[in-house]
């Protein structure tokens, strides 16, 4: 099941992680998918690649090497750099994204240049975002807090997908003259 999740700063998350304490890269992607992962895990090599950038960049460092079973595991720690990156991340609000270029009001507007049924689009992606609402509203039932507050996230943002779909429907015709002129 999709839960629409906004992209995050992996560095970011991986640091914020690491202030709890020093962690193998292992350690630290099982940590990241049960807290921000579920829909969209995080590979092995996303984990490395961003441990050796953050390494380089003097926010992270090794605390240490173990033998396993396999290859050695490295442990990284957050370098105090590390932690004042994270305050700044953290204190620093996100843009509000106004998404005024829009790939659904850009296939209203193609289908009556083209003849086709506006109605029909808005019809098939007002579908579409029921069903994902119908998913997502199951998993907030049956999920723990954070699912129910991502799922929130997600539904409010749907849901003014919604409004704006059932605006453009009322509108359509209108829309229809000025598109035409």
């Amino acid at each position: 099941m999709m839960c629409i999740v906004p992209r995050m700063s992996i560095g970011h998350a991986l640091l914020g992680l690491l202030e709890g304490g020093p962690r193998h890269g292992y350690d630290l992607k099982r940590a990241y998918d049960e807290r921000f992962g579920q829909d969209r895990p995080l590979h092995y090599g996303q984990v490395y690649s961003t441990l050796s950038r953050l390494l380089k960049n003097g926010l992270v460092t090794e605390a240490g090497v173990e033998a396993g079973d396999g290859p050695e595991r490295k442990r990284y720690a957050i370098t105090d750099a590390g932690v004042t990156d994270v305050e700044r991340w953290l204190s620093t609000p996100e843009k509000p994204e106004p998404y005024l270029q829009n790939t659904l009001y850009a296939k209203v507007v193609l289908a009556l240049l083209s003849g086709r049924s506006a109605a029909e689009v808005l019809d098939t992606q007002r579908s579409a975002h029921l069903n994902t609402m119908r998913e997502l509203t199951r998993r907030k039932t049956d999920g723990d807090l954070a699912d129910q507050l991502i799922c929130d996230f997600a539904l409010f943002h749907l849901e003014a997908d919604l409004r704006w779909l059932e605006l453009t429907a009322a509108r359509v015709d209108q829309l229809a003259v000025e598109v035409m002129r």
